[in-house]
């Protein structure tokens, strides 16, 4: 991978949208028609990032944060307020015809495929839109039914299939032109754990064999533990952190979470009340307790419970992704970590 010339450089990059506004009631819509009150709002407020040949990165934040907003701009569905974007070289918003073969966006729950016939045939139409050659076509659609196990689907109206059937249809349509840059807004969102997973081990074969960059944004943390390396988070439009999933966890999070099996009548019937001196007991049930205890104290306080308690096992986490994204949130920006 070539570091030097990233496929996505991002600088300053904001969308601010204006509003309109105005009270309830009959005076005020007609007050309106003569004079509309404006607000503005920023989605996206500017960021700056890049991303390399062949990188999976997690784009990460709650509802709201701009994250759709961004991938709409670089993949050229919107005109950016302020800033710069470079994406294999094009500015996305010109929606060259160059540029648009080697990208797709896929946006959980959105349809690209036509309701009413099999996947096959809207496959068939995409072939004809990006005028992909028949030997390139066939060798590509046999190996994503291969990689999504799709053969018993194609072949059935799209309106017959389950969500997770029909999500993996959208993402092989999305991908027969073989784009270099794949834009995932929720792919896997209302899908079971089996489809998650399914997804998940697919675009990480596609990234294999391709070297094909991924943004993806979830609110499934597996599908950025599984996938992501980096991450980006961003909140009201602004980015808090970039950088290695690791030093997020290092970062906003100093605790580590020891969950611990013990011996029948270990604790002589005092049950939670004997693990508090070794931390902050979250849960505790038949002698199976979850203690909180800082980063710093885990080696200290794990020789302690060994020596003093009767234990069965015991295991050393970090805390969920979860916790450390909402961390990052209330910590509002401070102490950012930048790739």
């Amino acid at each position: 991978m070539d570091k030097e010339k990233p496929f996505i450089q991002v600088s300053q990059l904001s969308k601010t949208y204006t509003i309109h506004e105005r009270e309830a009631g009959l005076a005020a819509a007609v007050r309106s028609l003569v004079k509309r009150k404006t607000r503005d709002v920023k989605a996206v407020d500017g960021i700056s990032f890049s991303v390399a040949p062949g990188e999976i990165v997690g784009f990460l934040g709650p509802n709201g944060a701009g994250k759709t907003t961004t991938l709409k701009m670089l993949s050229g569905l919107l005109h950016p307020s302020a800033g710069e974007a470079n994406v294999l070289g094009y500015a996305p918003w010109q929606r060259e015809k160059a540029f648009l073969r080697q990208i797709t966006l896929v946006m959980g729950q959105r349809n690209q495929l036509v309701w009413d016939i099999p996947a096959v045939d809207s496959f068939e139409l995409q072939r004809v839109i990006y005028g992909i050659p028949d030997d390139e076509y066939k060798a590509t659609f046999d190996e994503l039914v291969d990689l999504l196990d799709l053969a018993p689907l194609i072949q059935k109206p799209v309106r017959n299939l389950s969500l997770g059937e029909r999500m993996k249809c959208e993402i092989a349509g999305a991908l027969l032109h073989r784009p270099k840059i794949l834009f995932l807004d929720e792919p896997t969102i209302g899908l079971d754990v089996t489809a998650q997973r399914r997804i998940r081990e697919f675009v990480a074969e596609y990234n294999r064999r391709h070297g094909a960059s991924v943004m993806l944004t979830s609110h499934y943390m597996a599908d950025v533990e599984a996938l992501c390396q980096r991450v980006i988070v961003i909140h009201h439009g602004r980015l808090l952190f970039d950088g290695d999933l690791a030093d997020l966890v290092r970062t906003f999070s100093p605790h580590k979470t020891i969950i611990v099996d013990l011996e029948p009548g270990a604790t002589n019937g005092r049950g939670a009340e004997a693990l508090r001196p070794f931390g902050e007991v979250l849960h505790y049930i038949d002698g199976q307790a979850t203690l909180k205890v800082s980063k710093a104290d885990t080696a200290v306080v794990t020789t302690q419970l060994l020596s003093n308690l009767a234990v069965q096992d015991l295991t050393i986490q970090d805390p969920p992704i979860e916790d450390v994204i909402e961390q990052v949130f209330q910590n509002g920006g401070q102490n950012v970590v930048r790739k």
